[in-house]
Parts: C-alpha cells; sequence; structure tokens
C-alpha cells in the first residue's frame, strides 16, 4: 500500500493505492489525517480509485480519520471508491456516512461550491 499527498488550495488529497488491510501501513494514513489537522488543514480527500479491497480494519481507519476531521471541525471526503469498496460502503451502511464524490477534483472543487 502507498500513500500520495497533494494540496490543491486548501484541500489536501490522499491518494491511497493497494489495499485497506489493517497493519501500520493502514494505520499510517490516519496518521498524516492527524498530521494535516496539526497543520491547520481540515478539508481532506481520500482518493481510492487504486485501492482494490478494505477490510473491517481499514474501514475502521476511514471512520477515524472521518471521526478525527470532524472534531477538528473539518471534513472528510472520499473520492473514487471502485464498485467493490462501494458495495462495502453500502452493505455497512457507511455511505450514509462517508461524503462520497466520484473523482478526486469533484471532491475538491465540492468543498468550493
Amino acid at each position: 500500500m502507498a500513500v500520495k499527498e497533494k494540496i490543491v488550495d486548501d484541500v489536501a488529497v490522499l491518494t491511497i493505492s493497494g489495499k485497506l488491510m489493517g497493519g501500520p501501513e493502514t494505520w499510517a494514513v490516519h496518521s498524516k489525517v492527524k498530521s494535516l489537522i496539526a497543520d491547520k488543514v481540515n478539508k481532506v480527500v481520500i482518493d481510492l480509485s487504486k485501492v482494490k479491497w478494505v477490510n473491517s480494519q481499514g474501514l475502521g481507519m476511514l471512520m477515524s480519520c472521518f471521526t478525527s476531521l470532524k472534531n477538528a471541525n473539518g471534513h472528510l471526503k472520499i473520492a473514487g471508491a471502485t464498485q467493490k469498496v462501494n458495495s462495502l460502503f453500502m452493505l455497512t451502511r457507511l455511505i450514509t456516512v462517508f461524503d462520497t464524490c466520484e473523482t478526486a477534483d469533484r471532491a475538491v472543487a465540492s468543498f468550493h461550491n
């Protein structure tokens, strides 16, 4: 799993590739989000377009990111979830929690509407 970060205007975009299957790599994403919050960046897009699968630990990490940002008066958007990952969101009803967009660009633009 790999994480790339870029800042677009005042929004951090974290692009994850590989699988979100738990372990230190998965939780490094949450650490990155907490570090962004510490740097006063509280609008974050997590781009899952290159993620093949998410297990329960991966979902837990995404929920932790969501909670950390919400507690900092921030907002998390999930972008580019594959059909497989989206069905998991529907099955767990997290689709009602996460603000999802088709692409990272649309997610960034939606912060400025």
